[in-house]
This record gives C-alpha cells, sequence and structure tokens, in this order.
C-alpha cells in the first residue's frame, strides 16, 4: 500500500506493520466495508458526543473507532466473557467509573457514562506509560497483565512484545486492528466508502424524580418512545428508578417537552399490575411470577412485611412486561404424602422440584424443614411425594 500526501494517518504509529496492512486488506474486501458501513450506521447518534469527549480530552483521535473492535458499536452488546456496552465494561472494572448495576438498570449500557468510563480508564493506561499502543494493549488484557510483562521482559514496545508473542493473541491483533479500521475511516473514498455524515443529537440529561415507564412518558411529551429507550439502554425493562437524581438521556430537541412532562405531578407514568393478596401468597412466588425482585415489590409498596402479609390487603407491582393476572394453584383436596426421597442435583431448586412433584413449593420446604429463602444444597436428600 503507497500512502499519499492528503491521507489522514492514525497518530499512533504501526499502520505500516504487517498484521496492520493484513487487516486493512480484510475491512476493505467488499463484505468488509458492508461490515464497517453497518457498524458505523448503528453507531452514528453516539459519534458526535464520543467523538466531542476525546477531543475535549486532547486524546488520539482514532479512539473514536475502538467501539469498532469491542462492540460493533452497539450498545446492548454482551460477550461471553460477560462484558457488556459499547466499551465492553466487565462488572470487576466498572466501580471506579460510577458505573453501577441493579435490578432495573445496567449502567456499562448507559451510552454516556460508559464513554466517560472508558476515557478515562485510557486516560490512566497512558499515565502508567506513557505510550498509547501499551495503553491500549492494556485496555485489552488489563494494567496489570501489561505491567507484568513489561517488567519480566523489561520491553516497553507493544511491537516488539507482539513479534515476540509476550502478548495473548487477542492482544496482539487489538492495536492493528484498530489501526486498520481507523485508516479506513478516516480515508472512505479512498475504500469506496462514502461519508458517514449523521446528525447530532446534541445529547443532554433531564432529571427525572422519580419512576417512569418510557413509554408513558414519550405518549405524554409527544417524541419517538423507540428514540428514547434506544438513547438509554442501561434501563432493563424501560422504567427508570427511584433514585431522585437519576438522569435520562435525551436529544436536546426533546429535552423541554420531556421535563414539562416530568414537571406535572397529577400524571401517573408507570403502569401496576393491582394484586389482592390471597392466603397462602408469597411475594417470592409473586416476584417469580411477574419476573421482578421482592425488592422491588417491597420499595413500591411501603410498610409491606414479607413474613406477614394482610389477606385483602392491596399490592402495586410494577409491569415489566405484559403478563396474565396471577392465579394461585391450588394444592388439591388433601395434602400429598412425603414418602419417597430425591437427591438434588446441580441447579435444582425448591421452584423446579415443586413443579416436577407438582406440589406446592411452600408445602415441599415444609415438609423439608427449610424456609423458600434456604439454599438448596448439591447433594441433599428430600422427603418428596412419590411420582
Amino acid at each position: 500500500m503507497s500512502l499519499k500526501g492528503d491521507e489522514v494517518l492514525p497518530s499512533i504509529p504501526g499502520l505500516e506493520r504487517e498484521l496492520t496492512q493484513y487487516y486493512i486488506r480484510q475491512y476493505s474486501s467488499p463484505r468488509g466495508i458492508e461490515w464497517l458501513n453497518s457498524i458505523m450506521t448503528q453507531g452514528g447518534p453516539y459519534l458526535a458526543f464520543i467523538r466531542g469527549e476525546i477531543a475535549r480530552r486532547g486524546l488520539p483521535p482514532e479512539l473514536i473507532y475502538l467501539p469498532v473492535i469491542e462492540s460493533g458499536y452497539q450498545a446492548s452488546a454482551r460477550s461471553r466473557a460477560g462484558a457488556a456496552g459499547l466499551w465492553q465494561f466487565m462488572q470487576n472494572s466498572m466501580a471506579p467509573f460510577d458505573m453501577r448495576i441493579t435490578d432495573l438498570l445496567d449502567e456499562r449500557l448507559d451510552f454516556w457514562k460508559s464513554t466517560i468510563g472508558a476515557l478515562r480508564k485510557l486516560e490512566e493506561n497512558y499515565r502508567y506509560f506513557n505510550d498509547w499502543a501499551l495503553a491500549l494493549a492494556a485496555y485489552n488484557a488489563g494494567l496489570g497483565a501489561i505491567r507484568r510483562v513489561t517488567a519480566q521482559t523489561g520491553i516497553t514496545d507493544y511491537w516488539l512484545l507482539a513479534e515476540r508473542k509476550q502478548l495473548k493473541t487477542e492482544t496482539i491483533q487489538y492495536l492493528p486492528k484498530l489501526l486498520a479500521v481507523s485508516y479506513i475511516l478516516s480515508n472512505p473514498r479512498r475504500f469506496g466508502m462514502a461519508p458517514l455524515w449523521v446528525e447530532d443529537p446534541h445529547w443532554t440529561k433531564v432529571t427525572v424524580g422519580r419512576t417512569v415507564d418510557l413509554e408513558l412518558l414519550a405518549a405524554q411529551a409527544g417524541v419517538d418512545p423507540a428514540e428514547l429507550k434506544w438513547a438509554n439502554r442501561e434501563l432493563l425493562h424501560r422504567i427508570t428508578p427511584s433514585d431522585p437524581n437519576y438522569e435520562l438521556k435525551v436529544p436536546a430537541s426533546y429535552a423541554g417537552a420531556i421535563a414539562e412532562v416530568l414537571a406535572r405531578k397529577d400524571l401517573t407514568l408507570i403502569k401496576y399490575y393491582v394484586y389482592v393478596i390471597k392466603s397462602g401468597d408469597t411475594l417470592s412466588a409473586l416476584a417469580q411470577y411477574y419476573d421482578i425482585s421482592v425488592d422491588q415489590i417491597l420499595s413500591f409498596n411501603p410498610g409491606i412485611q414479607e413474613r406477614f402479609l394482610k389477606i385483602g390487603a392491596k399490592l402495586l407491582i410494577p409491569a415489566f412486561k405484559e403478563i396474565e393476572p396471577y392465579k394461585k394453584q391450588p394444592s388439591g383436596p388433601s395434602s400429598p404424602v412425603f414418602s419417597g426421597n430425591h437427591l438434588v442435583k446441580r441447579g435444582e431448586t425448591l421452584w423446579s422440584l415443586a413443579l416436577a412433584y407438582n406440589v406446592d413449593p411452600e408445602v415441599l420446604a415444609e415438609a423439608n424443614g427449610m424456609s423458600l429463602n434456604d439454599i438448596l444444597r448439591e447433594g441433599r436428600m428430600l422427603k418428596t411425594p412419590i411420582r
């Protein structure tokens, strides 16, 4: 490949390396170009925000293409190893960057927070190594891993470490892939691509102040619900947490209408199921049926005590999905006889065994001197009805 004077070149050295050239050929093939076009289209609305953060911090401009390698620019991407989001944070690496996971949200999927977290992490790596190639290797393999290999070998040159196979294969390929993608996308016409011009949504934040369903909020504000959900992928059930400081990300053009709706305290912006407690009901059974947690039921029903449910009392259960009303299965005219035995296998629970033996889970637990909250250990022998 010959370079031309008017081409945009990566600020991180390594474009002429053999492995980088290999990936340039791969990604500039007809299928590679089709793949890059698709990825950049789906990542388009994030690009202006990410580019702005990179420029504000004075970081290498090609970092804008790192999510291409990490996640295919999918904010909801999850890897088999458990990494999530545009920048593929693991659970054990997100805490220093103001991200959290609860029953309602996974902030690794928050494009705003994860971008700021990823750039901070890259900055920290660079401050340690004073070298962008090693900083990026550390983003892929972990700062500790790259620190150890440089200390053990005395080598602080990424390309020499790669040449001597001192890095994992994935890390050896990581920087060449980024440089190849950056070069192609920075010079689209050379590779037969149309320049990607995406309108900047000018993202801003609006403090919600209460729990709301994005669909109901969008309907009241007259905005596109799909765009609200798409911009706030961290909300696992499209419902905002009760945290009064939680901020919703919205295009600037929507901010006024959304803030006006949120200010109206007369509007109920979340759907509920109203459930009347009956004899034998448990919060754990209701939570399992409605696919929420017991803690979530308790948070929406102040004063309710899990162990002392009052028959006839009403529960408000947030509607995270459409589902038929809960009906407790009758246990039959007579109590089952527990004259059988079952050896607990890996993955079995009181709930699954209750279904298998057609018995109420509370009855199965009581017959074995357990509560529904007890952990069922593999290898335990349980008393069961005979099937």
